[in-house]
């Protein structure tokens, strides 16, 4: 395969685009001031809890799935979480930034590329965030329209059906995510192609992200957005 042979690219957005592991720490560090629990396990807890809460309630609104996490990561660590810090958290989703390189990607690869959101996430959160994008998707699909969270995969079925809708050869449609759990073991038994935005390279663990359930090899990996722009456009 080689990257040019693709008409169209779906997107994570959390942790691909939008650094959500920083904007997860600038709100989870302040709460857990004091108690000397590590970010790392911080983020690790986080992504444990929001997996779970995800799988139980599918239909459950982000910003109450993010409500819901802070209340059992402070259950876990026996920290008090008040109604109005689970609340303000749960709406901390357009205070996460946006990845450096991640508007001037976009921006390069919508010259070739049709682009699809594909995001654990509610259209009125991604709104705020796709504001620090700077580029017009064709399609967004989020997991309030679908009506469950990755990695099930009735979101990439649904995804497959919007490609569908845009004229696109199921081929011809490549899958670029960071999270390994959330979207390439999904994408890999739909017989999706996958690039591996690699967020983490370097770093220890999975961040906000579970680990993932079986071994998975991306088609391709690259260290960053920009990286990816660049072999895909030039």
């Amino acid at each position: 395969m080689n990257l040019k042979d693709f008409d169209a690219l779906s997107f994570d957005c959390y942790g691909t685009l939008i650094n959500w592991e920083a904007g997860i720490l600038a709100e989870l560090v302040p709460w857990a001031s004091g108690s000397g629990i590590p970010e790392q396990e911080l983020l690790a807890a986080y992504s444990l809890h929001q997996a779970a809460i995800e799988e139980e309630t599918p239909t459950m609104l982000y910003p109450d799935v993010l409500a819901e996490s802070l209340v059992r990561v402070g259950a876990q660590f026996d920290i008090a979480v008040s109604d109005e810090q689970a609340h303000e958290f749960g709406q901390s989703v357009p205070r996460w930034p946006a990845f450096p390189d991640s508007a001037d990607a976009l921006a390069k690869l919508a010259t070739r590329f049709k682009l699809i959101i594909l995001s654990n996430i509610d259209r009125n959160s991604f709104a705020a965030s796709n504001k620090k994008l700077g580029v017009t998707f064709d399609a967004i699909l989020t997991a309030q329209d679908i009506g469950s969270y990755k990695p099930s995969l009735n979101n990439f079925h649904a995804l497959m059906a919007k490609s569908g809708e845009l004229g696109i050869d199921p081929a011809r449609h490549l899958h670029v995510a960071q999270s390994l759990f959330h979207d390439h073991v999904p994408a890999k038994q739909m017989g999706l192609p996958t690039v591996w935005i690699n967020r983490r390279k370097n770093q220890d663990g999975w961040g906000a992200t579970p680990p993932p359930p079986a071994n998975v090899t991306p088609d391709w990996e690259f260290g960053s957005m920009q990286e990816f722009a660049d072999a895909a456009i030039d």
